[in-house]
């Protein structure tokens, strides 16, 4: 529901409820505020590990593609010769140690109600590189360099992070809607004013770019476009994928419970799958028997071929393997234009 408000016309009409969200985004702002002056003052300080830091984040509540541009960057990282580790918070995870190991880049150690689902899918789709959680990633930044040698260290959704210093900001916007509907949580998706995109060193604008408006607030940053590009169909519970070319033409039913569902519904169609239905849920959903019941008939009726979903709603499927059996996990990954001379400037930024 909340989704659905965030996408109304902000000029358009006016309800109890909408004034209600209104009210409560003023103590949000505030916080918000009062926090960015004391660091933009010099009042507050953050601190320093001895490594590089490299911050993926962004204005708004999910949706703009963090996970698979950290996982871009720690390959950029790796393909030169850097062994980094990625620090996460973690969130939906249950683990609340203050530093947690998801992964020490030889398995995975732990499950996704522990680490929260898209610690694991980073864990899964980057071998050999260290993952940790917890709220406090100066501290779980002195155990990635100490305990795994990291030598760089991939911030995820660190751009709110003000407490550790980063060496790299690079921050996701959607190039259609920047800043949703303009309005702080939770009437709309800002987590921050818009002006606090000036902090940033790298704008990064994702979906469709050839429509985005010029931002005057990023006039001087750098800026790249940020390409989600379908890269295969994984069978789910397995390791056997197709390309992406099998959904051409075929009857489908897709559901996912992400940051931008609508995205992932426009992945597919320009993929030509004929999207037959469609059911959202709530970013990191939990399913349960009965989710997982609904789904099956829903896709019997619509009388598609195949059911489609994310990886990272897969991630949440492992304890229903016979239904995770039944699906097909569009893997995603990021590509950034132009490409040569966003790796210029990274590697010049934390050359010590």
């Amino acid at each position: 529901m909340i989704r659905k408000i965030w996408d109304e016309d902000p000029n358009g009409r006016n309800t109890p409820l909408l004034a209600l969200l209104r009210l409560l985004s003023l103590p949000h702002g505030g916080m918000v505020a009062a926090r960015n002056r004391l660091y933009d003052g010099g009042l507050l300080k953050p601190q320093k590990l001895p490594r590089p830091v490299v911050s993926v984040g962004n204005l708004t509540v999910g949706g703009t593609g963090k996970t698979p541009t950290v996982i871009f960057m720690a390959h950029l990282l790796k393909d030169h010769g850097y062994h980094s580790a990625v620090l996460s918070r973690g969130y939906g995870g249950s683990a609340n140690a203050p530093v947690n190991v998801v992964s020490d880049g030889n398995r995975i150690r732990m499950g996704w109600r522990e680490a929260g689902d898209e610690p694991i899918l980073i864990a899964q789709a980057l071998p050999r590189i260290p993952v940790l959680t917890g709220s406090r990633r100066l501290l779980t930044g002195r155990a990635a360099v100490e305990t795994f040698g990291a030598d760089i260290l991939i911030l995820d959704d660190g751009f709110q992070h003000r407490s550790l210093f980063r060496d790299i900001d690079i921050l996701l916007l959607d190039a259609a809607r920047p800043f949703g509907n303009g309005f702080l949580l939770p009437r709309g998706p800002l987590r921050e004013p818009p002006d606090a995109l000036r902090r940033a060193d790298i704008l990064l604008r994702t979906g469709n770019a050839e429509n985005g408006e010029p931002l005057r607030e990023a006039a001087s940053l750098p800026s790249f476009r940020a390409i989600h590009k379908p890269q295969g169909l994984v069978a789910g519970g397995t390791q056997r994928i197709e390309t992406v070319a099998a959904l051409r033409g075929q009857k489908v039913f897709a559901f996912a419970g992400i940051g931008s569902p609508e995205a992932f519904r426009r992945s597919l169609t320009e993929l030509r799958a004929e999207v037959v239905g469609f059911r959202i849920f709530p970013d990191h959903h939990p399913y349960d028997l009965s989710d997982i019941e609904s789904l099956r008939r829903l896709a019997a009726k619509s009388g598609a071929a195949r059911i489609v979903t994310t990886e990272k709603d897969g991630i949440r499927l492992v304890d229903s393997p016979d239904f995770l059996a039944e699906l097909f996990l569009l893997r995603i990954a990021m590509e950034i234009k132009p490409t040569e001379p966003f790796a210029e400037l990274i590697f010049s930024r934390i050359a010590y």
